[in-house]
């Protein structure tokens, strides 16, 4: 079936990209405001952009009543900590989506610890297996306060039960980090792995039993 998205709904956009882009990371992003209170919350428009430099990406999608807390704490300190999620404390995570009202600390009533950051001044999440801890590099406006947040990574925290430090390697396989799917309260768990190797070029000629052009 063709959908044109210039003429659809935004509900019914957004269900078809959450239903068809998956399974999405997720961003549960602690910051501060003015005052110095902390904000948690999760996002599953997030990626990864750039290793040189160090980029990440989060959408930050205002629902129809008001604008994430997120959106202007980062705009007005500049800095954030993208905790990612495992599986051990999803259900808190999900906490952290309500809709609390501005300036209540998501962790709190989570029952989530934090820890201090180094780089930056929001705390990051004691639980997470990985924490970057981030400065603003640009907020782009999408309209609608539909916004997307880079930022740069000016620090990582992994814990080291899952760490090869001296040949930085991350047993991926252990982290028990999860990934959104669609609808309501469905995640995928990345411990059920398949590997496809990449091949070059002339691996893929000699699998097809031809030459490079001018051979």
């Amino acid at each position: 079936m063709y959908f044109d998205f210039e003429t659809l709904a935004r509900k019914d956009r957004y269900k078809l990209l959450v239903s068809t882009v998956l399974p999405r990371p997720i961003a549960f992003v602690t910051s501060l405001d003015e005052k110095g209170r902390i904000n948690a919350a999760p996002f599953s428009f997030f990626n990864a952009m750039s290793a040189h430099p160090p980029v990440v990406v989060i959408g930050v999608n205002a629902d129809e009543t008001r604008s994430k807390d997120t959106i202007h704490n980062v705009r007005a300190t500049g800095e954030f900590v993208v905790n990612m999620v495992c599986e051990a404390f999803a259900e808190e995570m999900v906490v952290c989506a309500a809709d609390f009202p501005p300036g209540e600390n998501e962790l709190e009533a989570a029952g989530l610890e934090s820890l201090p950051s180094v780089k930056v001044k929001p705390p990051r999440v004691a639980a997470s297996p990985v924490n970057m801890e981030c400065v603003l590099q640009t907020v782009v406006a999408l309209g609608n306060d539909q916004n997307i947040v880079i930022g740069r990574v000016v620090a990582m925290h992994v814990k080291d039960e899952f760490l090869d430090a001296e040949k930085l390697y991350v047993a991926t396989e252990r982290l028990g980090v999860i990934g959104r799917m669609h609808g309501t309260g469905w995640y995928a768990r990345t411990t059920d792995l398949v590997q496809y190797p990449r091949i070059t070029y002339a691996q893929w000629l000699e699998r097809h039993g031809r030459r490079k052009a001018g051979e």
